[in-house]
């Protein structure tokens, strides 16, 4: 509970203080380099410049990331040997609450973990879950804020129309 009350104090200040900040579609994404959650290393997001990226923001707490986590994880499987890639940034405070989380919710994906919040703050976060849509180039094309099962033809359909381009 604390942390979620931490990140809405976070979230909220960073919406009301800056809204300059909010990222929008035919932003350039910012660089992030973060640390791996189950694993060891860091990735960037620079690191995946030429492929499709989708960005997906998380917590242990949010509960719609309880579909949207295996939903994805659907999907990447589907996509596999495609220029494309999901990366999920965890932003419980404590390491094993993502991890606990997805010890429940597996995933095929790369997990990332940001408890300083520095990353959603850049990326101008307003909910939880978001998701940033990245093409090729690193330009954002679309955000989707909160999650329902029926979001994923959208998302799916817009990820297929990138990795045509």
């Amino acid at each position: 509970m604390r942390t979620f009350a931490l990140l809405l104090t976070l979230l909220a200040s960073v919406a009301i203080s800056t809204p300059t900040l909010a990222l929008n579609v035919g932003d350039q994404a910012p660089n992030f380099q973060l640390p791996m959650l189950t694993t060891k290393g860091n990735l960037t997001l620079d690191q995946f410049r030429g492929k499709v990226v989708y960005v997906d923001f998380w917590a242990s707490w949010c509960g719609p990331c309880r579909e949207s986590l295996p939903l994805l994880s659907q999907m990447r499987r589907e996509m596999k040997g495609q220029p494309f890639e999901i990366l999920a940034i965890n932003l419980d405070e404590e390491v094993k609450e993502g991890r606990l989380f997805l010890k429940k919710y597996p995933v095929s994906y790369p997990t990332l973990h940001d408890a300083a919040g520095k990353t959603p703050e850049v990326y101008g976060l307003k909910g939880m879950p978001t998701s940033y849509l990245i093409d090729k180039n690193g330009v954002v094309q679309a955000i989707h804020q909160g999650f329902k099962p029926s979001h994923m033809e959208k998302i799916r359909s817009e990820v297929t129309a990138l990795l045509k381009q």
